[in-house]
């Protein structure tokens, strides 16, 4: 009988193992470094960015973004830097001509929505779905620019690492 008790037992705390790796693995699918390919992009109205690297942490609630890349005038991508709490809640954008504001908010292991405000009205909203194999990311934005143009974007990026 002890020798059953003591195999159920490491049979237990296996099975606990598992499930706590694949949960602290799935909660985290969103960090790396990602790249955007633009040939399996689309922008409407466009233009598209020359190009895009992001780096995403996540520590916590908290999403940290850098950019690195250029617009389609070869200016640099603003902002450089961002760390914004997954919550949903409106969060400042500094030095940002689309946007004044920001929330953030996880909907699952494999999906993040973004909403953008200027001036307290939303412009659009970007639903960001992370492959589950961990090798790409899609990010659809819909609504309007600043210019009042309808915007429909999908921008496709390879990880890094």
């Amino acid at each position: 009988m002890n020798k059953y008790r003591a195999a159920l037992q490491v049979l237990v705390v296996v099975v606990c193992v598992a499930v706590l790796t694949v949960t602290v693995f799935a909660a985290d699918n969103f960090s790396g470094t990602w790249k955007l390919n633009l040939q399996k992009s689309q922008y409407s109205p466009g233009p598209p960015p020359r190009s895009l690297t992001s780096t995403l942490q996540v520590m916590g609630d908290t999403a940290n973004f850098t950019f690195d890349g250029y617009d389609s005038n070869g200016d640099s991508i603003i902002p450089e830097e961002l760390s914004i709490k997954l919550d949903g809640k409106d969060y400042p954008v500094a030095d940002d001509p689309t946007r004044d504001t920001v929330a953030m908010k996880k909907i699952d292991d494999y999906t993040i929505e973004e909403t953008d405000k200027k001036n307290g009205k939303v412009t659009t909203i970007t639903r960001t779905v992370y492959a589950k194999d961990g090798k790409s990311r899609t990010a659809t934005t819909t609504g309007m620019n600043v210019q009042g143009q309808s915007v429909k974007d999908v921008a496709f990026f390879d990880r890094l690492r």
